[in-house]
């Protein structure tokens, strides 16, 4: 029997562990271009997190998506600083709907 999901890729299922990790990144990147240009430290990031009380673990979510968002060259990490690049800037005032 063929495998439904060949690439692994995340589930549609809004409950899925992918769907909440791409939520919790949406999160940091929304919070991250509230506060552009100011950078924001780690604790910041999750201290917003934590206002929404949908998130069951904000700290452990919150530090997964800041290090997935620098590896896909989305923030910026400048010591204990993180902001976003040119390239995440650019396409959030593209105004992709």
């Amino acid at each position: 029997m063929a495998d439904s999901n060949p690439m692994h890729r995340g589930s549609c299922d809004p409950s899925s562990p992918e769907a909440e990790d791409r939520r919790t990144e949406s999160a940091v990147l929304v919070n991250l271009l509230a506060e552009h240009p100011t950078p924001l430290t780690e604790d910041e990031l999750i201290l917003l997190l934590h206002a929404d009380p949908e998130r069951g673990d904000p700290g452990g979510a919150g530090q997964n998506a800041i290090r997935e968002l620098v590896a896909a060259g989305l923030v910026h990490r400048n010591g204990r600083f993180f902001s976003l690049t040119r390239p995440a800037v650019y396409f959030a005032r593209l105004d992709v709907s």
